[in-house]
């Protein structure tokens, strides 16, 4: 109830800017070309952690077919091609055969399953509404306030952009494609977690799905508060006539007293935190538990998704340490709802909540300072995400049964043949 009544609420913030809100567009997707088909399978991979192989293999084939004839469809009338309806026809599906077929412990399972996909799907366009909603309502950025304080980190940004510049189309190519399908590779680490679920009959107390929706329900709070576009519009020719210069990423602004400065009403204000660098923070925590690969996998996506939001100047350095803190604080508070909230608890996310709020606050009332005396503030910076990071890994380490040791047998005396 609490999730549709914030789905209804964006609905009718994004009616009163004349645009279609989170309901009306994923309501199009059942019968129009969506915007995501990845992330509508992927949606209806998370529902299926709770079915049998079976009715797996029965709902895959049933939303391949669906696209097909989707896909035959559109062909003939010359309209967009995207697949993915057949994932969402799938998921709705399943809500009717919950409600009609399933009762009991069964019902509640399923229902579960069927929620946490839409819950994938749905935080994707209630993050296209929020983003609308920031550029409308926030006509003023803090960006020159942030690149001031960006050079306490050397201006990292300009710096990957040179470099994503360097490597020419096959670089931008590869970051662009994980920039894009970071949900996709959240999925993919969720589907490990979750693959016991119809097994057990049970979600696991805790897992990457809850950290995934709350930074995407957290995150568009704080654009409120601190909006800021990003380098490549605020100093770059994406901007037009509203950016400061066209300076990124070849040359660095020069260290000035910042100022709020005016800019368009379509533009998202979706920089501070960085979400897609919590989101994939929250991928590399999860996948540490995982078989190699997925721990190798889970790295580099971190590692890609750190040089696109760098490269293609999406972000400044400080959004990225502070997408870190971010991430780390909401994780440690799922942590101990799902295992209880004790001292270290309690001590770990006031920790990570103060570090971040003196981060922004450091950003908007100290940035001269930063700028100034980057051989200060850049080591300060690092060592307040460094203790935000031991704190956390001191503190999970406690709530993590400790391995019992196995022990072996001793031999038994053998009676002495006669």
């Amino acid at each position: 109830m609490v999730a549709l009544a914030f789905l209804v609420m964006l609905e009718i913030a994004a009616r009163h800017y004349g645009m279609p809100g989170p309901i009306t567009n994923q309501a199009r997707e059942v019968v129009f070309a969506p915007k995501s088909g990845p992330l509508l399978y992927a949606g209806m991979a998370l529902m299926m952690v709770v079915l049998p192989w079976r009715q797996r293999w029965i709902a895959i084939g049933a939303a391949v077919g669906i696209d097909l004839v989707f896909f035959l469809v559109r062909w003939l009338v010359d309209a967009k091609m995207m697949f993915g309806n057949g994932a969402l026809w799938v998921l709705l599906a399943c809500v009717v055969i919950a409600l009609t077929r399933r009762t009991g412990a069964e019902r509640v399972l399923l229902l579960k399953g069927v929620g946490l996909g839409l819950l994938l799907v749905a935080g994707r366009k209630t993050g296209d509404t929020w983003l609308l909603i920031t550029s409308k309502t926030r006509p003023t950025v803090l960006d020159q306030y942030v690149a001031t304080a960006d050079h306490a980190l050397g201006n990292p940004s300009w710096l990957a952009g040179r470099i994503v510049e360097a490597t020419g189309s096959v670089g931008s190519h590869i970051l662009d494609y994980v920039y894009i399908q970071l949900a996709v590779a959240a999925v993919c680490v969720a589907l490990y977690q979750l693959r016991n679920v119809a097994k057990e009959r049970q979600f696991p107390a805790h897992h990457l799905v809850r950290t995934f929706l709350v930074i995407g329900l957290l995150g568009p709070a704080i654009y409120m508060i601190f909006p800021v576009v990003g380098p490549i519009f605020a100093y770059g020719g994406d901007g037009g006539h509203w950016a400061v210069a066209d300076l990124w990423p070849h040359t660095a602004p020069t260290i000035t007293a910042p100022q709020h400065m005016p800019f368009d009403e379509f533009t998202p204000r979706n920089c501070m935190p960085s979400l897609h660098t919590a989101w994939a923070t929250a991928i590399f925590i999860h996948s540490r538990k995982g078989p190699r690969v997925l721990q190798v996998a889970g790295a580099l996506w971190l590692l890609a998704t750190l040089g696109a939001t760098l490269g293609f100047g999406y972000h400044y350095g400080t959004d990225i340490i502070a997408g870190v803190v971010f991430t780390l604080t909401v994780e440690a508070g799922l942590r101990a709802l799902a295992y209880g909230w004790d001292r270290p608890a309690i001590q770990l996310v006031a920790h990570g909540a103060g570090v971040f709020t003196a981060l922004l606050v450091a950003y908007r009332y100290l940035p001269l300072q930063m700028a100034h005396h980057p051989w200060i503030y850049g080591p300060l910076m690092v060592l307040a995400v460094a203790s935000v990071v031991h704190r956390y890994l001191r503190t999970v380490k406690q709530w993590e049964p400790a391995a019992v040791p196995v022990r072996r047998p001793q031999p038994q005396p053998q009676p002495e043949l006669v």
